[in-house]
């Protein structure tokens, strides 16, 4: 999470865990972090160009929205430019955008509808400057919400990264699997995926295409140390916003965050997110996932102790998880 380390720390941590048996990184796109406490947020593109030099593994952002901040011609050109740097590698994690990181260029910031709108028409107009550059051709895009005059993406990868749409709803799963290449969600009761992957399969089958090809893809957030004591705190203190239980895309402030984080308690983390000592109940946790069949799961410790962690799960998880 950028929103808690350092860059440099970052990627030094990435390369850490890819040498204990990590296989890919997912790094978020803020321009703020959630709560002042976790105290950083680095420009995102920086860190995945640095983590290509690094590491061997699959990278992403987990997600950015191509909607605010960004044109998406420019998501376009740098998600080409990283999977043109490091082939077969990338991948291009989408979302409609929060409140927190995309208000700062001082738009209108519309109701949640209008900002998934918003964000198929920017997959449309990425879609079409990967198409039409691997073509050699100019594309052009006049929409309800972005103009492109005629360009293309000069440097290109031989193949155009996956498109992922991240969503726990079962609408925008359904349209992603009609026009994006996977599915990115968070930690959830099993039957609410299950239900979300039915709606994205829909959608796939829908645009002609094998469900079975396309990635499912897991965020997990998760809180281990070495009690059970010191793990609970990691969760308050760092990431508080695990525990509230109300949508967030709409507040715009860390200092907001910061006072609706007094509010949180202990018990608002059951359900939510595992928080424990024990590496077997983590592993519990995460073959769950494996069994309903998420193709990649992207763990976050919440707590600073990240060395120590990703020793742990080297150790002690990641080998006993069976697909």
């Amino acid at each position: 999470m950028l929103e808690q380390f350092h860059p440099t720390e970052a990627v030094e941590l990435s390369a850490y865990a890819e040498s204990k048996g990590f296989l890919g990184t997912m790094a978020a796109d803020h321009y703020q972090p959630w709560v002042p406490q976790q105290g950083q947020s680095a420009f995102v593109w920086n860190v995945l160009s640095a983590l290509g030099e690094r590491t061997t593994g699959d990278m992403g952002p987990g997600v950015t929205a191509p909607t605010f901040r960004w044109h998406p011609a420019m998501v376009a050109q740098a998600s080409a430019t990283l999977a043109a740097m490091y082939p077969g590698r990338h991948w291009l994690g989408l979302g409609s955008g929060e409140a927190l990181n995309e208000h700062i260029t001082a738009s209108y910031w519309p109701e949640a509808p209008e900002r998934i709108n918003r964000m198929f028409e920017a997959i449309e107009i990425i879609k079409k400057l990967f198409a039409g550059s691997l073509a050699g051709k100019d594309v052009k895009h006049s929409g309800q919400f972005y103009k492109l005059e005629s360009t293309r993406l000069w440097t290109m990868p031989e193949v155009a990264p996956e498109i992922l749409v991240a969503t726990a709803g079962p609408v925008t799963a359904k349209r992603a699997g009609k026009h994006t290449d996977g599915l990115i969600t968070v930690g959830a009761p099993l039957e609410k995926i299950s239900g979300l992957f039915g709606k994205f399969d829909e959608g796939v089958r829908e645009s002609g295409r094998n469900p079975e090809d396309l990635p499912k893809v897991l965020q997990l957030h998760l809180s281990w140390a070495d009690t059970d004591e010191q793990a609970m705190e990691n969760a308050m203190v760092e990431w508080p916003n695990g525990g509230m239980k109300f949508p967030k895309g709409d507040i715009r402030s860390p200092f907001d965050f910061a006072q609706m984080a007094k509010l949180v308690r202990p018990e608002d983390f059951e359900g939510r997110m595992v928080i424990s000592a024990d590496p077997d109940v983590h592993r519990a946790e995460i073959q769950k996932y494996v069994d309903l069949g998420f193709d990649r799961i992207y763990l976050h410790n919440v707590g600073r102790n990240q060395r120590e962690w990703i020793d742990v799960f080297g150790r002690d998880v990641l080998p006993k998880l069976v697909r």
